[in-house]
């Protein structure tokens, strides 16, 4: 740990950590009891009724970033979602959601818009919008048509999310098509206008999307896609003109299944071919895949002990010099999170990690290795190690420790990050 990082901790962190200390202490009180009969549990009753219900997710953070060759960041943004939903008349519904985010002490960071280039990036700009604003109607039973500014999350989400990791969500201006009318079928037809990404910037595109999804009771849930990204302006459309206009094709099987008395086996495969589309001057054909084995031993109804294990192994493919891409995904939960490679390089991304997570005390720990390689020439990225502690206080209150520590080899610099939040969810 620098000198410089540890003078900052010594002058301002006290304040932060008394701040969420506060809150963490409030909530404990508030759970230690009944919740129907405690202050946390007044208040979602008072913010649901015939009237509607009144949704609010505020998530105060800290993050340090270290990166060699920049000045270390530093920053403390809070976020406070507040939203409305109107009751359900005659199939139709709407909602609406503020979003903003500030920094409360600290903001010694790059948000990539402030023009901070000598700090490393913390990537959470200080912003207000409207994050989501929709109206649904129920067409038949089971199948909803929604249009207007909504969350899209597709499976795992690594082709199309919400960024949930960011404090601005990324949203999708939308029309939405989504039916689970046939049983263990459902269907995904969606058609994005626009996307309002992470850094509060609108990205004008024209994107069918098809997800249609098969639940094998017991067995796994097999899903085919197909993703048609059409950008419309060459100067907010990846690292060069219209590079982000892809069209992808794929299957994914996810499941699990008991082998033995508290015992699971847990599998994933997933494959896709990725091409170039409309605009984008590429030519190129890149694979993707992602496969993982693990076991899982649940929380039994005796015991405190929740533990699994999983060793995965994911592919972005390189054809001609040009990587996969997924612009539109939640890159920040794959390859590690420290962020190096939201975007894969041009010789592509081979990521072999290894995953253990257990819970103790209400206490849950994660810890995952990766190792990163080219796809194509055999360069050696380097690895990383993640790890994360998670204390939930009822069903409204959350604190949160995480750090990454990436460590480089013939790509990219060394970096180590490090975050703790509280969330407060009604």
């Amino acid at each position: 740990m620098d000198m410089s990082f540890s003078r900052r901790i010594g002058g301002m962190i006290p304040k932060t950590v008394s701040f969420l200390m506060v809150l963490i202490i409030c909530a404990a009180v508030q759970v230690n009891a009944s919740e129907d009969n405690t202050f946390t549990g007044k208040i979602k009753n008072s913010l649901n009724g015939d009237w509607g219900q009144i949704k609010i997710d505020l998530r105060y953070r800290y993050e340090h970033v270290g990166q060699d060759g920049l000045k270390s960041a530093n920053g403390d943004p809070i976020r406070l979602r507040l939203g409305y939903q109107i009751p359900k008349w005659a199939g139709l519904q709407g909602y609406a959601e503020f979003e903003g985010n500030t920094p409360v002490f600290i903001d010694d960071y790059n948000d990539k818009s402030d023009g901070k280039d000598e700090f490393a990036v913390i990537a959470d700009p200080s912003e207000a919008e409207l994050n989501r604003g929709w109206l649904s109607y129920d067409l038949i039973d089971k199948t909803v048509f929604r249009a207007g500014r909504q969350r899209i999350q597709l499976d795992n989400q690594r082709f199309i999310g919400n960024v949930g990791w960011r404090q601005m969500e990324q949203t999708y201006d939308a029309a939405n098509l989504f039916s689970t009318s046939s049983g263990d079928f459902s269907a995904y037809g969606i058609f994005i206008l626009n996307v309002r990404n992470t850094a509060s910037q609108d990205v004008s595109m024209q994107s069918p999307l098809l997800n249609l999804t098969y639940a094998f009771q017991g067995i796994g849930a097999l899903s085919a896609y197909g993703y048609w990204l059409d950008y419309d302006d060459p100067d907010n459309s990846g690292p060069s003109e219209y590079a982000f206009s892809t069209q992808t094709f794929g299957l994914r099987f996810d499941g699990s299944r008991k082998v033995i008395d508290n015992l699971d086996v847990l599998y994933t495969a997933e494959v896709a071919r990725q091409e170039d589309y409309q605009e984008n001057p590429g030519d190129y054909a890149a694979y993707y895949g992602h496969f993982i084995v693990g076991l899982l031993a649940p929380k039994s109804e005796s015991g405190e002990a929740n533990v699994g294990g999983k060793i995965g192994y994911e592919v972005l493919g390189s054809d001609n010099n040009i990587s996969l891409k997924t612009p539109l995904g939640t890159n920040h939960a794959f390859n590690g999170w420290a962020d190096q490679f939201l975007t894969a390089p041009l010789a592509g991304l081979r990521d072999l990690y290894t995953a253990l997570t257990f819970t103790w005390l209400g206490v849950k720990a994660d810890v995952i290795y990766h190792d990163f390689k080219a796809d194509s020439g055999g360069a050696d990225y380097g690895s990383e190690l993640d790890l994360s502690l998670t204390k939930k206080f009822g069903e409204s209150y959350a604190l949160q420790a995480k750090y990454a520590d990436y460590n480089a080899d013939e790509l990219n610099t060394d970096v180590r990050k490090f975050w703790l939040q509280f969330t407060v969810t009604y």
